[in-house]
């Protein structure tokens, strides 16, 4: 790192803006109450043993093993405080500085720019600031703090899912994709606790009571969580698009496992909500068996220091025994940039968490048949991410997945998808908004269906699953059908072409959930 006048550059820059947005001519207001979450360096590495097996610790066991050593804390509260800031959380190894922006700024050497833009869960323009240049930190930090999040607030992710153009070919409620994807009919969740992050729009109760009642299902256990000030209350006039999203995901994950707890942590679309809503989720007690991360946006799109802080929580979630479900995304191997390459969704892309990709289902409700089903690509621009993180290198568990080099580069990387479920818009899931039936598409409806699918497996073995991947590789080889799957050899995302065995369109496949329970049983302990 090189030093600026006793401080340090932080590593990790800006991500790549890829929003609209324009300059504001006024500079943001010093006086403004600001805040910002620290990141501290663990007083003990995670072992891999921890990361990628079955073995699971308590979050009690994380904290006093794992978590921020007592001296880095103080140490912090000392430099900190004797510039003028405060340190108002410490709980854990996330941290919360507080001032006013301009005393922030000048402990960071941080010049910051406002911009109006748009937000793409929320309608109308939103004013943020971005950071021009380094960030900075004081010496006496160096290697204690690695990550600094909170002084950029611009929009971090977009929300996966589509709607139809016209009329659908087909609508499958959840309940049927339960049945096609041979879910464990005997298994409801039940025991199990299903966390999704929201990160914009609310939902009608009125629209969840129609559409659990609709199904012949008694409404399950939802609860409304708010992070970070979001507003949790429901929507005062009609339901819009941007309350979809979140009522997609607590729709179809109610319907699948209703018998599990439902937790709804809604929290901001900027890097430090989004941080404080995954450590709320992931750090909850008793942990979650699963969450669902509806949400992302290309690699590139995020700074250094704020992916570096998420997977720092995402590392907890698999040591804490948490399956963490992401969408991969819904603009094929762009992933919605337009510099020409090939791109992935993060944090979809993070190698701690299971990439959920998408297909295009054809079949039989009446004989839970299923006909055909090929790579999610309706050719306009709507179609499965997937590709090679630029980012995140191969992991061992994917050695033999025979993944594409990275875009560019002789390097190889971590490919995306790992799985896959009905997404086209086309052939759609049914869900009901502002007390209208709609279709909905998207690896935003894929990953909530295995969220759901993750709880009917844990509670049918009885044992939190964590880090998938490890354990539905296991047997992967080129060519072949793994085990637990229904291979997907049809179609492409733009820059990749489906294939025998592992595709970057739609991983291992989609679920065949009676093998798979029966591939998990055998393989854990």
């Amino acid at each position: 790192m090189g030093t600026k006048q006793n401080r340090v550059v932080l590593s990790g820059g800006a991500g790549q803006q890829w929003l609209p947005e324009h300059p504001l001519d006024r500079e943001p207001d010093p006086d403004a109450p600001a805040r910002l979450t620290l990141l501290l360096r663990r007083r003990a590495p995670l072992p891999n043993a921890l990361l990628e097996t079955p073995a699971v610790i308590s979050l009690d066991e994380l904290a006093a093993q794992y978590g921020a050593a007592p001296d880095d804390v103080q140490l912090v509260k000392d430099v900190l405080g004797a510039r003028g800031l405060e340190v108002t959380d410490a709980g854990d190894r996330l941290v919360t500085v507080e001032a006013g922006l301009a005393a922030l700024t000048s402990v960071f050497g941080a010049s910051l720019r406002l911009f109006e833009g748009e937000d793409p869960f929320r309608p109308g323009p939103v004013h943020y600031r971005r950071l021009a240049g380094d960030l900075l930190l004081p010496a006496e930090l160096d290697g204690v703090v690695l990550s600094v999040v909170g002084l950029e607030t611009q929009p971090v992710a977009r929300p996966e899912f589509y709607t139809p153009d016209g009329e659908p070919n087909s609508v499958y409620s959840p309940i049927e994709l339960g049945r096609l994807y041979r879910f464990p009919a005997d298994m409801d969740g039940t025991g199990q606790r299903l966390a999704v992050v929201s990160l914009g729009g609310n939902c009608h109760p009125e629209d969840l009571q129609a559409y659990f009642t609709g199904l012949g299902l008694t409404p399950p256990s939802i609860t409304h969580i708010s992070v970070d000030g979001a507003d949790i209350s429901p929507p005062t006039g009609p339901a819009t698009k941007f309350d979809l999203e979140v009522t997609l995901d607590l729709q179809i994950s109610g319907a699948l496992a209703p018998g599990a707890q439902i937790l709804n942590y809604v929290t901001r679309n900027n890097g430090q909500g989004i941080l404080l809503g995954l450590r709320a989720a992931i750090h909850a007690t008793p942990a979650p068996t699963a969450i669902s991360l509806s949400w992302g946006s290309p690699e590139i799109t995020y700074s250094g220091q704020l992916a570096l802080a998420m997977h720092d929580l995402f590392e907890d979630a698999a040591a804490l025994g948490i399956t963490v479900c992401a969408a991969s995304g819904d603009t094929g191997s762009v992933s919605g940039m337009k510099d020409g390459g090939h791109h992935v969704n993060f944090p979809a892309s993070d190698p701690y968490l299971l990439a959920c990709g998408g297909t295009t289902l054809i079949a039989d409700v009446q004989t839970n048949t299923i006909h055909a089903e090929t790579t999610w690509n309706t050719g306009t621009s709507s179609a499965t991410g997937g590709g090679v993180s630029g980012v995140f290198d191969l992991p061992d568990w994917q050695a033999a997945a025979d993944v594409p080099k990275r875009s560019g580069s002789d390097d190889p990387g971590r490919g995306v998808p790992d799985v896959a479920a009905n997404a086209d818009n086309n052939t759609g899931y049914q869900v009901l908004l502002g007390g209208r039936q709609i279709c909905v598409g998207g690896t935003s409806a894929a990953t909530p269906l295995w969220a759901a699918l993750i709880c009917r497996l844990t509670q049918s073995l009885g044992r939190p699953l964590g880090l998938l991947q490890p354990l539905i590789y296991q047997d992967l080889q080129a060519n072949s059908v793994t085990a637990g799957f229904r291979d997907v050899i049809n179609g492409d995302n733009g820059g990749y072409a489906a294939r025998p065995g592992w595709d970057a369109n739609t991983g291992l496949g989609s679920p065949h959930g009676e093998d798979l329970l029966a591939v998990l049983r055998e393989r854990l302990p």
